[in-house]
């Protein structure tokens, strides 16, 4: 990535200012300016990760390029977060999102700018630009939304497919890890110690919370925008990447959203266009600056007359558990969903056919290690986060597979698969994969869906399977973009076990699928000739952060990858996923952070009450006045009945305990 040096404007830069809210409450915000613009619209970014050190080299490479390109770049911790006031409780609250329209009002009356706000970010702040969006400040005229999904249950990190994502205690644990950590005193002065004691108090594990809500209640439907997509009214530009958990949102707005729209969907992970652990990467604070142009300052950048949806055609790769690189082209459709792309319906077929008619049952069992060789849920692009080669979790499921193609093949949109089946338990999840089979063998998998069939006929209306009742559902897969080359076969995998993905049932559960009412079906698309000749993106850049250094691992610490382990003779399976170990010297704070996690999934084969997920993770502050540890443990197990969570928190101050406090809590298990 290309560091430019050259801009339009010369900056003006404010480490904190205060922006004051209704009740009293300040948020703390760091702001760039271009000198000599005159008034300008803002770029807001609304997020809880720390602007003064957790997201700062981060931020001063993109939001200094775009304030010197005439914007004044606003970076808004949230209530309870970093250096503002106030407690944090939970994700994506109406408090949070009624402070941001409070914040752009704000933000708008100021002498530097002309009365126009975007909101822009990734994940969290892709999120909430959406929800804020909905409520329709005046001031807001467009966002940008990049990693983040319309859908809080169902395409989040909580609940996959009504089934408990490994993520959902994770991401407890990891929040957990944060909000306890204190404001500066260098901007918040002598009442930082105060406001430390009260989130030290008000820190509880939202996981209490997201178990409370097995279903898809009024609480997941809050803050989420597809329950009503006709409240955002104004340009939406959603952007994600096919390594990313949050691709498929992409598709589902520009569907749903009536307004201007554009999507964007790379091969990248959780991560900005430009800045990417998965090549290539494109000039995105470009086509940011494209964006706002049109959109806050009326200056015709033709990005408006490009097609609607640009994604990464992916090609072919064989598995493996890290790719740098994703080999592909950009195709593009006008509009979306696209008349082009058709449904192509292949049927499961007797001795593992996939396509043409059939008739008559198969059963499926599958053991407890089926799912180990998944890779991540939300992945970020590092080593060891892909799925590899599926030969192996083939083993335990039910595979159908078609004859070589004698053509090419791509598809672009979600597959689905139609489901006939009868259960001998009430309880009982399905997964589903799609693949590409290569000539010698080597399965790579495209595309993943799960369904907890207790969700058959909705999210929001479980109910208990009937033993041995035929009955049916559709099991809906993420969007992808897949070229299957000549001479390979597609494959489609079916197990009733996804270990450490989904939670498994309480028991044991056999599904008899019945053969030709049982299908696949995949969005085909035809060649669009116009692809080649699409606009070419501007090569990556950015602007120069502060000097900072990141140090080396602690050799003390003994996990820093992915590790999977299975021990045949005991039948424990252990899979080790290591959460953000850094260490990181900032000079211009003159602070150090170091910080270490884990998150331990384990299940021995045979017994689905074994699953347990346990996390351990240590933040350390190091300043001039003060070293500051956050150490906490914690674990998710269950019974036939209900959830069981522990968790430890210890926090000290040079070495002296300042606060503690443990959880053990029981939450009934509903259809899960």
């Amino acid at each position: 990535m290309h560091t430019r040096t050259d801009y339009p404007y010369p900056l003006i830069e404010e480490e904190n200012i205060w922006v004051p809210l209704p009740d009293g409450t300040r948020l703390a915000g760091r702001l760039w300016r271009p000198e000599g613009a005159g008034k300008v619209p803002v770029i807001l970014e609304y997020l809880p990760y720390r602007k003064r050190d957790g997201t700062r080299a981060r931020d001063e490479r993109m939001h200094r390029y775009l304030a010197r390109h005439g914007y004044a770049c606003l970076r808004l911790d949230i209530r309870g977060t970093g250096d503002s006031e106030g407690l944090l409780h939970d994700e994506y609250s109406v408090q949070e999102q009624l402070d941001g329209v409070d914040a752009i009002a704000w933000a708008a009356a100021q002498d530097w700018c002309d009365g126009k706000v975007a909101m822009y970010g990734i994940s969290w702040g892709g999120f909430n630009g959406l929800q804020i969006a909905a409520r329709q400040p005046p001031a807001l005229k467009t966002i940008i939304t990049v990693g983040s999904t319309d859908d809080r249950y169902a395409t989040d990190i909580h609940w996959v497919g009504g089934c408990l994502s490994k993520d959902n205690f994770d991401w407890s644990s990891t929040m957990f890890a944060s909000q306890d950590l204190p404001p500066d005193p260098a901007i918040v002065g002598e009442g930082w110690r105060q406001m430390w004691q009260d989130r030290m108090q008000a820190n509880t594990p939202w996981i209490l919370t997201w178990l409370a809500h097995q279903s898809r209640d009024d609480y997941w439907r809050q803050g989420s925008v597809c329950e009503d997509f006709s409240k955002i009214t104004i340009p939406v530009y959603a952007v994600s990447g096919w390594a990313d958990n949050y691709s498929e949102a992409v598709p589902r707005l520009l569907a749903g959203l009536k307004g201007p729209r554009l999507g964007l969907i790379g091969p990248w992970a959780h991560s900005f266009p430009h800045d990417v652990a998965v090549e290539p990467a494109i000039g995105w604070l470009q086509e940011v600056l494209r964006w706002c142009d049109h959109w806050l300052k009326g200056r015709d950048t033709g990005i408006m007359q490009e097609p609607m949806l640009r994604a990464w055609m992916q090609d072919y790769v064989p598995p493996q558990t890290c790719y740098l690189e994703r080999k592909g082209r950009w195709v593009a459709e006008e509009t979306w969903p696209s008349p082009r792309i058709q449904p192509q319906r292949l049927a499961l077929g007797a001795r593992g056919q996939l396509g043409g008619e059939w008739s008559g049952t198969v059963t499926i069992c599958s053991p407890l290690w089926v799912g180990l060789t998944a890779g991540e849920v939300g992945r970020y692009g590092q080593d060891a986060d892909w799925p590899t080669d599926q030969r192996e979790d083939d083993g335990g499921s039910l595979v159908f597979v078609t004859e070589p193609l004698t053509e090419p093949l791509e598809i672009l949109g979600a597959p689905q698969l139609h489901l006939t089946f009868a259960s001998d338990k009430p309880h009982a999840l399905v997964s589903v994969r799609v693949n590409d089979v290569a000539p010698n063998g080597a399965s790579t998998r495209v595309a993943i869906g799960h369904l907890n069939l207790c969700h058959r006929t909705g999210h929001d209306r479980p109910e208990k399977l009937i033993p041995r009742q035929v009955t049916t559902a559709t099991v809906d897969l993420d969007d992808i973009a897949h070229h299957f080359p000549a001479g390979h076969r597609i494959a489609v995998s079916l197990s009733t076990v996804y270990w450490p993905i989904a939670w498994p049932s309480p028991e044991l559960a056999t599904l008899t699928v019945h053969l030709g009412d049982s299908a696949l079906e995949l969005p085909v698309r035809p060649p669009r000739p116009e692809d080649g000749t699409l606009r070419p993106f501007d090569p990556p850049e950015a602007a120069m952060a502060d000097p900072y250094t990141s140090l080396p691992p602690d050799p003390a610490d003994p996990v820093i990858r992915r590790s999977v382990r299975r021990d045949l003779l005991t039948g424990e399976s252990i899979v080790d996923f290591p959460r953000w170990t850094y260490a990181t010297e900032m000079p211009a704070i003159n602070q150090t952070h170091r910080g270490t996690g884990l998150s331990r999934y384990s299940i021995t084969d045979g017994d689905p009450l074994s699953a347990r997920c346990e996390t351990r993770f240590t933040v350390r502050i190091e300043r001039p006045d003060a070293v500051i540890t956050h150490e906490s443990e914690g674990s998710l197990t269950c019974d036939a009945t209900h959830f069981i969570i522990q968790m430890n928190l210890r926090i000290t101050e040079n070495g002296d305990e300042v606060f503690a406090r443990d959880w053990n809590e029981r939450i009934p298990r509903d259809h899960i």
